[in-house]
């Protein structure tokens, strides 16, 4: 049931692009309308500066708006306006980058950390001041990092989804979201002093 709303969805989108191609271009504020929220939110998570996120926003739907005739219809409208979104994203946040507040961790340090202590990161999100570490830590993470992050935690997008977003293969989706975790694991240890205040 779900599926086929979601494929009758999908063909009154395209419908309506049909008519915005076709000349019917003030009916384009109906997408805006439908997804401004959901790419403000993802925009913000991946540059890091809520205050620009506006601005980033619009700049996305210029885009997308000129694009338009290249939507093919092979992937949903939202799975390419959120790749627009995050290339767009990821884009503002390499010409504004701060300087990397990563030093402290090599790729050893990642390495040698067993898989068993970043599993602990799911227990983290009940707990406040773990929570709170974590989301500093998130923002701390690279632009490209905070977009695979967001997508697949926070948007709960598939691999294959975020794969498609993102531009690439999906073992490498499956890579670096494990990369990314030990990352997170380490950020928080430094966050809180290397305190685990879930256990004890």
């Amino acid at each position: 049931m779900q599926q086929i709303e979601a494929q009758e969805e999908r063909e009154r989108e395209q419908e309506l692009i049909r008519r915005i191609l076709h000349g019917e271009s003030d009916r384009y504020a109906e997408l805006v309308d439908r997804y401004a929220r959901m790419i403000q939110t993802l925009v913000a998570r991946i540059i890091d500066r809520p205050e620009e996120a506006e601005e980033v926003t619009q700049d996305v739907f210029v885009k997308a708006f000129r694009q338009l005739g290249s939507f093919s219809g092979r992937s949903s409208f939202q799975t390419w306006i959120y790749r627009i979104a995050c290339n767009t994203a990821l884009s503002h946040a390499r010409r504004t980058r701060r300087r990397n507040t990563l030093t402290g961790i090599d790729e050893r340090r990642l390495g040698l950390l067993p898989d068993e202590e970043v599993e602990r990161l799911e227990e983290w999100v009940a707990h406040e001041r773990q929570l709170e570490a974590l989301t500093r830590a998130v923002a701390r993470l690279e632009a490209d990092e905070r977009a695979l992050i967001t997508l697949f935690y926070y948007e709960e997008r598939s691999v294959s989804e975020c794969a498609a977003i993102l531009g690439l293969q999906e073992n490498n989706v499956k890579v670096r979201l494990h990369r990314i975790r030990k990352k997170l694991y380490l950020l928080v240890m430094e966050e809180t002093d290397g305190r685990d205040e879930t256990h004890g």
